[in-house]
């Protein structure tokens, strides 16, 4: 199965795997699924640790690229299509990361694995995180 990672349960992944859910876990842990990190999510990584709101022990491109390397997380690139399905989602959640990534699962067919509930107003699969 192929799964989108929502930013924070990527970072959790990284730091803090306690706050996965068992489910999580078992997913996250099952060599047989495909887990995608989109590029929104290392877009949104950077801003945050810009603006200090996130702390990495490194630079954003080395942390990244080494953590998904070493997790066998793959890239989910944002196509010009992931972009333009924004546009057609209704306005249940605010946050333009959160709504390209629910573009994305949609238009890639996989369900999203997050805490974030907002995410079940949608026409998407969110598979909890907790």
């Amino acid at each position: 199965m192929r799964v989108l990672l929502d930013t924070h349960v990527w970072l959790w992944m990284q730091a803090e795997p306690e706050k996965l859910g068992p489910q999580a876990r078992a997913l996250i842990e099952d060599v047989g699924n495909e887990l995608l990190l989109s590029a929104a999510s290392v877009w949104e990584i950077a801003i945050k640790v810009g603006v200090g709101k996130l702390a990495l022990p490194e630079p954003v491109s080395t942390y990244v690229s080494s953590r998904m390397q070493s997790s066998g997380v793959s890239a989910l690139v944002v196509s010009h299509a992931h972009v333009a399905g924004v546009a057609d989602l209704p306005r249940h959640h605010r946050d333009p990361f959160d709504r390209l990534l629910v573009a994305q699962a949609m238009s890639e067919g996989v369900p999203i694995l997050s805490s974030d509930a907002q995410f079940d107003a949608y026409d998407s699969e969110r598979i909890s995180a907790s």
